[in-house]
């Protein structure tokens, strides 16, 4: 479990850098950026090496009906994810569609994963999305003009969010899970 809060420790920690020491951050330039990459990639090893090793007690397991969930609710993240990129109409609702995704991907697995590693996991994830929309609000202030995007962008969104649905259930198997009950 110690691999698994130092994975979720670092990942918030990169992620929070920018906003808790803007001056700090900025001093290091373009280099700041790999910083970050390279601690977040740091954190998803130490994150998923630590919830493979992580042991709890198991409160619900995967049922025909949660995995049902699961799987449109990961589709929306998603998609999610993929619209923010694109600029979506989506965006005209959700202000942090990123943020937003983990929070529904965190819930998601939450649903099919009811043992304490997945809280600490998924939990952990999910406090932080929400804590960093709250602090992204207080610096941003108030939303800028709307304006919709091209048919084509949302195109784009909805083929990307398939593909990458693809590939995280490939991924998924290849790690032994069967996301698909």
């Amino acid at each position: 479990m110690i691999l698994l809060l130092l994975g979720l420790a670092l990942w918030a920690g990169v992620h929070f850098w920018k906003r808790a020491a803007p001056a700090h951050r900025a001093g290091f330039g373009d280099k700041g950026k790999g910083l970050v990459a390279a601690g977040s990639v740091g954190a998803i090893v130490l994150m998923v090496i630590g919830y493979k090793m992580a042991d709890g007690a198991v409160y619900w397991g995967r049922s025909s009906a949660l995995v049902g969930i699961n799987n449109l609710l990961m589709v929306f993240a998603f998609y999610l994810f993929a619209a923010s990129g694109k600029g979506t109409r989506v965006t005209r609702a959700i202000r942090h569609p990123q943020l937003t995704a983990v929070v529904v991907w965190a819930v998601a697995h939450l649903l099919v994963n009811g043992d304490v590693p997945s809280f600490v996991l998924f939990g952990g994830m999910a406090l932080w999305a929400v804590a960093e929309m709250v602090v992204l609000n207080r610096v941003q202030g108030a939303r800028g003009a709307y304006h919709a995007p091209p048919v084509k962008s949302e195109i784009i969104a909805a083929v990307a969010t398939v593909v990458v649905v693809i590939v995280v259930m490939m991924i998924h198997y290849m790690l032994g899970v069967t996301p698909w009950g």
